[in-house]
């Protein structure tokens, strides 16, 4: 869902004193007694794709002047050609000329993640397979990009190191094995905090599938080897949800789905999304 605006606000905030600094000088320039006119403005796709971010995109501009007036030609989540009008931003000029490069940034950065994560879903659309996003965002855009990523169709998996506990390669190393990483968290945690266990051969599988886990995730694995596991898991420990992890794009995310896991994840909706191209146009 969309982050509450307490939340998002001192954001927004942060990134449009990044961009205005001590002033608009182009814009003060051209209004330098700031009585700016009312105008309008439109934002158009120059690509096809899904949109994301509209209403943080209407935020930005309230945050300079809640007199502006942003309306919502398209919607989050709808898919948009090339050429179709997204928004109308009506308010002072200054306003709409000050706004516009962060608006614009947020909602073409959105918009790309969410167009790849719908490309994503699209190829396990056949399966009972979720696709779910990773903790691999840009610091300070997670909120954001988790949201696009929601938008585009996929499932969040966690937001921070604070919503469950996952016990990778390096925390099983420190931890001696993952019987003994296991233990340990399990002595500290609330009784309600899921618990997932990265693996990455069928000897760790086994270990892991005994000791009553919430989520056991199939790391870098071979598609044989992956069956052989999934195979065990069902078996042993039907009420262990499977998760399949490590280099999964799109033109190979449809054999692992059709193993039979009940998540893919993988950060390629982000790492590897490029911006929708959106222009806006001042309309006098």
């Amino acid at each position: 869902m969309l982050p509450p605006f307490i939340v998002l606000d001192p954001i927004l905030e942060d990134w449009l004193r990044e961009d205005i600094g001590r002033g608009d000088r182009s814009t003060s320039g051209l209004f330098p007694d700031g009585n700016a006119p009312i105008g309008k403005a439109v934002w158009i796709a120059k690509a096809d794709g899904v949109v994301a971010g509209l209403p943080i995109a209407a935020r930005v501009f309230k945050l300079l002047d809640d007199s502006v007036n942003f309306v919502m030609i398209a919607q989050d989540g709808q898919p948009v050609k090339s050429g179709d009008l997204l928004a109308e931003i009506n308010g002072s000029l200054a306003t709409l000329l000050m706004g516009e490069r962060v608006a614009l940034n947020l909602v073409m950065r959105l918009s790309g993640i969410a167009s790849t994560t719908a490309e994503y879903v699209k190829a396990i659309a056949s399966s009972k397979t979720h696709l779910v996003d990773t903790r691999k965002t840009i610091p300070g855009m997670r909120l954001l990009e988790k949201y696009a990523t929601f938008i585009g169709g996929a499932i969040n998996h966690r937001y921070g190191l604070d919503d469950a506990v996952m016990l990778k390669d390096n925390h099983i190393a420190a931890a001696g094995g993952i019987t003994e990483a296991v233990q340990r968290v399990r002595e500290h945690i609330p009784f309600t905090t899921s618990i997932e266990v990265e693996t990455e051969s069928i000897v760790q599988v086994k270990e892991a599938m005994h000791l009553n886990l919430d989520v056991i995730m199939l790391d870098n694995m071979s598609l044989s080897m992956m069956r052989e596991a999934i195979a065990l898991i069902r078996q042993h420990t039907p009420h262990t949800k499977i998760e399949a992890s490590g280099n999964i794009m799109l033109n190979t995310i449809a054999q692992v789905a059709e193993l039979g896991v009940d998540y893919i994840s993988t950060s390629a909706m982000v790492t590897r999304s490029h911006w929708l191209d959106i222009s806006m146009r001042i309309r006098n």
